[in-house]
């Protein structure tokens, strides 16, 4: 057995070393092929080597001539830089000595020169502004040009801005007719006749007109002042040349109109007081209705029993005095005490119908303040909320509620006033009816008394 394994550990080596030898050989065959081929590519990247070699030595030729362009144009302007430099000092010293001499031959003029600039700056806001300005035309260009100009102005500016002054001067004097295109509140334009009031005032046929600096246009005030002012002011402008006619002038050119168109009217007012406003309303309409009913009731009343006055042994069921003299004639022969009672029930039922709605009248007298009050506490409550929100920086934010708060107030003394001066005569009225009746019963009673003794 030793020698059968042996035989075949044996042949086992030789065969695996025929096969290193064959492996061996093979290698040593792709190892040749890899030399030739790394031989074949030295030769092959050599070549591309030595040609981008003299491909960099060409480009760098060419930057280097670029290198020394860029230099000699780099040297010649440095030269040209400080050659300019030294141009520039020079003409700064020529412009200073030519500005001492234009000093020098300007001598007083120079003053002049400022006090032109100075007279067109001042006077270019008042020019442009002015309603003169809507007759006379363009008169602002010319100032706006001398409040800038840095030269001296010319003999032909100087007349034009003599001109200028003194026509805004003598025409602030006079009262002048002219055509003119007014733009209205929808924007529509149309030609109109103005009749200007020298520097203070526009007029038309439809009433006054404000000028606008900024557009160059009339226009007409955004609501025209009280009535009488306006009838004044178109009786002017209709009026015909040569008569003396009263017109309401403003002093401040417009200004004082265009703040007039703020203010509420009175309607606007009535209606700033809300619903407390509205129910104070409601209530002096009813106190009133109430009085004129009662004012009239108790006149004819008081006729009635004037003319029954006249006749007492006919007594006339239409009045009160005719009622109580038919209780007396029907109870004649009644005593004393009893005719006295029943005389004091029929007074006793005139009086309601005589005194009806008089309470009414100062009940709603004393409600009017008290309503007035409620809308002013809650005005002030509405001004506070706005505050909280707002704060203190716009007082026009705060103005509705305030107006609120004061207009209730007036309403509620407005209600109050007439109420109690009514309610006071209404009261007189029928205590006098009043009076008349227990005046004439007691006469009644002491007559039947009398009578009874006899």
């Amino acid at each position: 057995m030793k020698k059968v394994f042996k035989g075949l550990v044996i042949a086992a080596a030789m065969t695996m070393s025929a096969g290193v030898c064959l492996t061996a050989a093979a290698d040593t065959a792709k190892l040749d092929q890899l030399l030739e081929q790394v031989k074949k590519d030295r030769l092959s990247e050599g070549k591309i080597d030595q040609a981008r070699e003299q491909e960099f030595l060409s480009d760098r030729a060419d930057k280097q001539a670029l290198l020394n362009k860029a230099k000699a144009a780099f040297a010649a302007e440095e030269a040209r830089g400080k050659s300019l430099t030294q141009q520039f000092a020079d003409n700064e010293g020529k412009l200073a000595a030519k500005e001492q001499e234009l000093q020098t031959a300007q001598g007083t003029l120079g003053e002049m020169f400022g006090i032109v600039r100075g007279s067109a700056t001042e006077t270019i806001g008042a020019i442009a502004t002015s309603n003169i300005s809507a007759q006379y035309k363009g008169r602002e260009e010319l100032l706006q040009k001398l409040s800038v100009a840095k030269e001296l102005p010319t003999i032909n500016e100087l007349e034009e801005l003599w001109i200028a002054l003194q026509t805004e001067m003598t025409e602030s004097a006079k009262v002048s007719k002219f055509s003119g295109e007014v733009v209205s509140l929808d924007g529509n334009k149309a030609t109109a006749n103005v009749v200007r009031v020298g520097s203070f005032n526009l007029i038309s046929d439809n009433g006054y007109l404000v000028y606008n600096a900024d557009t160059k246009e009339m226009q007409p005030l955004a609501k025209q002042p009280d009535s009488h002012i306006l009838s004044a002011s178109q009786n002017f402008a209709s009026a015909p040349a040569g008569q003396v006619t009263p017109v309401y002038v403003d002093p401040t050119g417009g200004a004082l109109l265009r703040l007039k168109t703020q203010e509420a009217t009175l309607s606007e007012q009535f209606h700033q007081g809300g619903v407390p406003g509205y129910v104070i309303t409601a209530l002096l309409i009813i106190g009133l209705l109430i009085s004129a009913v009662r004012y009239l009731a108790l006149t004819s009343a008081s006729a009635k029993i004037n003319a029954q006055l006249k006749n007492l042994s006919n007594p006339n069921t239409n009045n009160p005095l005719g009622r109580i003299l038919k209780v007396y004639h029907d109870n004649k022969s009644a005593d004393v005490e009893n005719l006295e009672l029943k005389l004091d029930e029929a007074i006793m039922r005139e009086t309601p119908s005589i005194e009806k709605g008089i309470g009414i009248i100062k009940l709603i007298a004393a409600v009017g303040p008290l309503l007035g009050l409620l809308g002013t506490v809650i005005g002030m409550i509405g001004a506070f909320q706005v505050i909280t929100l707002y704060g203190t920086g716009d007082p026009k934010i705060m103005a509705g509620q305030i107006s609120m708060a004061l207009v209730t107030t007036v309403q509620g003394l407005l209600c109050a006033l007439p109420l109690l001066f009514i309610h006071s005569m209404l009261q007189t009225k029928s205590n006098s009816v009043l009076h008349i009746l227990d005046e004439q019963s007691a006469g009644i009673i002491a007559a039947h008394a009398e009578k009874e003794k006899a």
